[in-house]
């Protein structure tokens, strides 16, 4: 594949045709990212709107992460297999259809049963999109390209709650998904006409091992927050055997299978195998902390779910700025080296969190301002550079599948961490506060706040504990891949 580096950004970084194609690739992801948090502002309207109670209705948000978890491997292989371009687009229509019949849900199943379309669609342009910029990107570029798709990221999570905040008081909840539509409509325009398949790997789909997979990423997903919402029972550990019973199963069977759904020769490659899970536990350690501290900025402070959001906006702008630049840096020296600093700063992050009072009169704005700002030069450093080593790493051919195994560990990482939250909030005091404290409509009074703060502390040193794990992965993953020369010769 040939590539024009004429001179659009500073450096040659982009030919004309390249800076369309990311534009699009970016829009994806903020819409994506947005939409996993969009509904959190909206909650006690919608809830009440829709004459429902709030355990029913978070499953507005974790029906979506469940979907995304689930199928963004299998989609990842089925767009090596069918084309990564024509994946991405048609879940772009998917994720915009879906989102029309959000807003025009008559009532709360409805409304789940929309989301878990929206998080197909969702999954499917998550799982191709990072295979496309491997597709369309030379290698020494990479880390910069995946930086602007981190930047997405970042600033789509903290763009969808301050939007679920703004249109649900100014419009109404039903506007938190009838805004994806005209974006929507204009983003599939400009992926039909400029992201295209420049090769497709013929393969044999792996229907069962989808199956498989699919089963016991969701009985271990749905149990995990089960426990967190209702507390243990022996159902949950049956369940949950089975699952990971079901994961044996497929890993044994992939080894004697043509075509496997994942193909576990990439963990032979110890860049890979030890990026990927760099990923897996950063996802597990730091998900979980923008909620703990949601939780105590609402809980113990009594700010509004907007306010508390907003306070905590200067690392996802910091880490929006600062993407492409660490990406671009990560190409130059590798990735390495920046990864592991990135998971550093991101524990120093939660180091700030844990200095959080219980008292409200001695609470520091300028401590979770400090802290959100060195997490955001966290990300800034890790995920653009982490995402660029694994596709470095990764066969042309299987572009698609790998990127959906990264994805798919991250959102299983991620939605286990949210569970996490949930669960060591409702060991301090009752789960029906802990909800109602999540969703701002309570703020914790008559002397449980300290014990409430005790159960976060210990979350956090949790979740220290994970980075520490996944910087010494992110360090022991070895040194970069060798570089491809412009002219494609090694």
């Amino acid at each position: 594949m040939k590539h024009n580096l004429q001179c659009v950004y500073p450096g040659g970084f982009l030919s004309d045709n390249n800076n369309k194609i990311l534009a699009v690739l970016v829009i994806a992801v903020v819409m994506a990212s947005a939409d996993s948090s969009v509904v959190l502002l909206a909650f006690p309207t919608l809830t009440q709107s829709l004459n429902t109670n709030v355990s029913t209705s978070l499953w507005t948000i974790l029906a979506y992460m469940l979907v995304t978890a689930v199928l963004t491997t299998q989609l990842g292989k089925v767009g090596d297999t069918f084309g990564r371009a024509k994946m991405f687009n048609y879940g772009f229509v998917v994720f915009t259809a879906a989102s029309a019949l959000c807003g025009a849900a008559p009532n709360i199943i409805s409304l789940i049963g929309f989301r878990v379309i929206q998080g197909i669609g969702a999954a499917m342009v998550v799982a191709n999109s990072g295979a496309i910029v491997a597709d369309t990107f030379p290698r020494e570029k990479l880390g910069r390209a995946y930086g602007f798709m981190s930047s997405g990221w970042g600033i789509g999570a903290i763009l969808g709650i301050v939007l679920g905040g703004a249109l649900t008081t100014l419009l109404g909840w039903r506007y938190i998904f009838y805004i994806n539509v005209p974006i929507g409509i204009i983003a599939m325009i400009l992926g039909f006409k400029y992201v295209k398949d420049s090769s497709i790997t013929s393969r044999r789909i792996d229907l069962f091992g989808m199956l498989l997979l699919g089963v016991a990423l969701l009985l271990i997903s749905y149990d995990a927050v089960n426990v967190a919402a209702v507390g243990f029972s022996w159902t949950d550990a049956v369940l949950i055997a089975l699952g990971v019973v079901m994961i044996i199963l497929l890993l044994w069977r992939e080894r004697h299978t043509k075509d496997a759904l994942i193909d576990l020769s990439v963990f032979k490659s110890r860049v890979l195998a030890f990026s990927i899970l760099a990923a897996f536990f950063v996802s597990l350690g730091y998900f979980s902390v923008f909620f703990m501290i949601t939780l105590y900025l609402q809980g113990i402070v009594g700010l509004t779910p907007l306010n508390a959001a907003l306070l905590l906006s200067p690392g996802a702008v910091i880490g929006f700025l600062l993407s492409p630049i660490m990406g671009r840096l990560s190409d130059r020296i590798g990735a390495r080296i920046v990864a592991t600093i990135g998971i550093c700063f991101l524990a120093a992050a939660v180091l700030i969190y844990l200095t959080i009072s219980p008292n409200p009169a001695n609470f520091s704005w300028a401590t979770i301002i400090l802290a959100s700002s060195v997490a955001g030069i966290g990300t800034a450093m890790f995920f653009p550079s982490n995402n660029s080593a694994v596709m470095k790493n990764a066969a042309q051919g299987a572009y698609g599948s790998v990127n959906g195994l990264l994805r798919t560990m991250q959102n299983v990482g991620g939605l286990t961490s949210f569970a996490v939250v949930i669960y060591i909030a409702a060991t301090s005091v009752p789960r029906s506060i802990a909800f109602q404290v999540f969703v701002g409509t309570s703020k914790l009074i008559g002397g449980i706040d300290s014990a409430f703060v005790g159960g976060i502390q210990v979350a956090l040193l949790y979740s220290l504990v994970l980075l520490i794990f996944a910087a010494i992965l992110s360090f022991a993953r070895g040194r970069r891949a060798p570089q491809a020369r412009l002219d494609g010769r090694p």
